[in-house]
């Protein structure tokens, strides 16, 4: 009786195992992640972080805000103020992330409508660990508490960070802060700050809207200084990335550097044209209230900004390099090509890029015109040489 009575619940285990794992077959997928629909072009705007690091302010923020207008950075397309790490104290009781009373003493929520009144978006940072790399609050187990915290401040745009991170899963913590983001039912600009070091290129797409693809950058033509790069470091970083970015998912080499001192004005132009034609986000890092004239007639050229804001968005490859001689170039809107000839050596040196390099037709004439001259040249066939300065570019739209 005893070996009938199990025979017939084993039965049933099996069967109820059995209808179970059909459900489970049955059951319809999840729906594919969706991208959010914002940047479609490359964000442009500034961060706190390259020039004041934590030593930032409200008053150092009000500054900003009016250089940028003043300068006719936001004229030239730039959008954000970035906010980056040290602008928070703690938490209260509730688990609020409280910004710091002494240095933002009227608040975030006044901060952005300061921001967002002159005509300007409010961007913020946060950490994907306990504790952000300026050792403040980060944003793990508050991540739906601080996007709505965020949304309700007038948040336009998160910087998520990834210290303290340790065994964390990178997509998995970046999908959490993701939804959440999306569940406060505020558009905002999700940059994954990852470092790529898991590959965000590869799984970024309709998680956040641009992704780093390397450590920090610092004021350096070439070299590393522990986990900082140089310029050229950075962009030989970026080669065989470019199909991974597009209208809404970008590539991110950092931000940039341009009139924080440490570099040439010639090197600053090839910084700032290398970063467009690779289709990069354009958030400047230096002390606007203090640009000097040349600095500032580099962050505003409409003619190179219209080149990395593009809206065929596709970036940059290096089609031809010939030891410290190189031809980046990406095709635009309506057919034409930007080419940027890279001379890293130490000495002026004459670069040519070819028809072949780029995928044209050796036969076909076409229009040059200078984008840092602001000039037309004279008309190229089969390709087009210039000679081009130690660590400098020669950047032009070919039609």
């Amino acid at each position: 009786m005893k070996r009938i009575f199990g025979f017939l619940i084993g039965l049933l285990v099996l069967g109820f195992m059995h209808a179970a794992a059909t459900q489970a077959e049955s059951a319809p997928p999840q729906p594919p992640r969706q991208s959010n629909g914002l940047a479609l072009t490359p964000p442009m705007g500034w961060n706190t972080w390259n020039k004041f690091g934590c030593e930032i302010s409200e008053a150092t923020i009000h500054q900003a805000v009016d250089a940028m207008i003043s300068s006719g950075m936001k004229d030239a397309g730039y959008e954000y103020i970035v906010i980056d790490d040290c602008w928070q104290s703690g938490r209260d009781a509730k688990g609020q992330i409280v910004a710091d009373p002494k240095r933002f003493p009227s608040g975030m929520r006044a901060l952005g409508n300061y921001i967002h009144s002159q005509g300007l978006k409010f961007g913020i940072y946060s950490d994907a660990g306990k504790l952000t790399c300026g050792k403040r609050p980060g944003s793990l187990g508050h991540e739906y508490q601080d996007a709505r915290t965020y949304a309700s401040w007038g948040v336009d745009y998160l910087k998520y960070d990834w210290c303290s991170t340790y065994s964390q899963d990178a997509k998995s913590t970046y999908e959490t802060m993701s939804d959440a983001l999306r569940a406060s039912g505020r558009p905002i600009v999700f940059s994954i700050c990852e470092w790529g070091l898991n590959k965000p290129w590869l799984w970024g797409e309709t998680i956040g809207n641009l992704w780093r693809t390397t450590d920090d950058i610092y004021d350096h033509w070439q070299g590393k200084h522990g986990y900082e790069h140089g310029v050229m470091d950075i962009l030989d970083l970026q080669v065989g990335l470019a199909g991974r970015a597009g209208p809404g998912h970008w590539n991110d080499p950092d931000m940039l550097e341009v009139g924080n001192g440490k570099m040439t004005l010639e090197e600053y132009k090839s910084h700032f044209s290398l970063w467009a034609v690779l289709a990069a986000p354009l958030m400047a890092g230096n002390d606007l209230a203090a640009m000097t004239p040349e600095i500032k007639a580099i962050l505003t050229n409409k003619e190179v900004i219209a080149i990395d804001q593009d809206p065929l968005g596709v970036e940059a490859s290096r089609v031809a390099k010939h030891g410290d001689y190189e031809v980046w170039a990406r095709p635009l809107k309506g057919g034409g090509r930007a080419v940027v000839l890279l001379n890293r050596s130490t000495a002026s040196h004459t670069i040519t890029a070819s028809w072949d390099d780029l995928q044209l037709p050796s036969s076909l004439s076409l229009k040059v015109h200078d984008l840092w001259a602001h000039k037309d040249l004279p008309g190229a066939k089969g390709s087009f040489s210039a000679e081009v300065p130690s660590h400098g570019v020669v950047m032009v739209r070919l039609e």
